[in-house]
């Protein structure tokens, strides 16, 4: 009885040197990091400070101002790893080295991450600047609530482009 020979397949050959690839792996496991942290961890406890504290010490809006600083200096990072994205994906698009996943993935960070960081946080921080009345208006309301959205969104697909790198390097 002949046994079929298990065709291998073929090995990912890294298309950057190992010097680059290793930090842009971090950078996207570190940015991924600090996002899950600062949405998971940070804001339900800033947003229930009254839980922890008692009553009467952070107003709505206060806990917001709060919230406002953690995420736009987390957006440098954003911005750091959308920029590394866009050449380390440009670089793999035209050297032919494509995959669907990794590239769909790499556009949707990119396209969320630079949103996030470039029109709704500078329109979230305009908004707070008219005070603490902003709260209630409903065109703040509804700015806030799709840049969460994008913001999940965006982890969602770091998830995606991080995982499917390291999926490809171990199986």
């Amino acid at each position: 009885m002949m046994r079929k020979k298990h065709s291998q397949k073929p090995s990912i050959e890294l298309s950057l040197p190992k010097k680059l690839w290793i930090p842009y792996l971090i950078l996207l496991g570190a940015t991924l990091g600090a996002a899950l942290c600062a949405g998971v961890f940070a804001a339900p406890v800033i947003f229930h400070a009254d839980d922890l504290l008692g009553g009467g010490v952070l107003s709505h809006y206060q806990e917001g101002v709060v919230m406002t600083q953690i995420f736009q200096k987390l957006g440098w990072l954003v911005n750091l790893a959308c920029a590394a994205i866009l050449f380390v994906e440009g670089y793999h698009f035209l050297r032919f080295w494509r995959d669907s996943w990794t590239f769909y993935s790499a556009f949707v960070t990119v396209w969320t991450g630079f949103l996030f960081t470039l029109y709704y946080m500078p329109q979230i921080v305009e908004f707070q600047q008219r005070g603490e009345t902003i709260v209630q208006n409903g065109l703040f309301q509804k700015t806030h609530m799709v840049s969460e959205w994008d913001f999940k969104i965006f982890v969602v697909a770091l998830t995606l482009l991080l995982g499917r790198y390291l999926y490809r390097k171990i199986v």
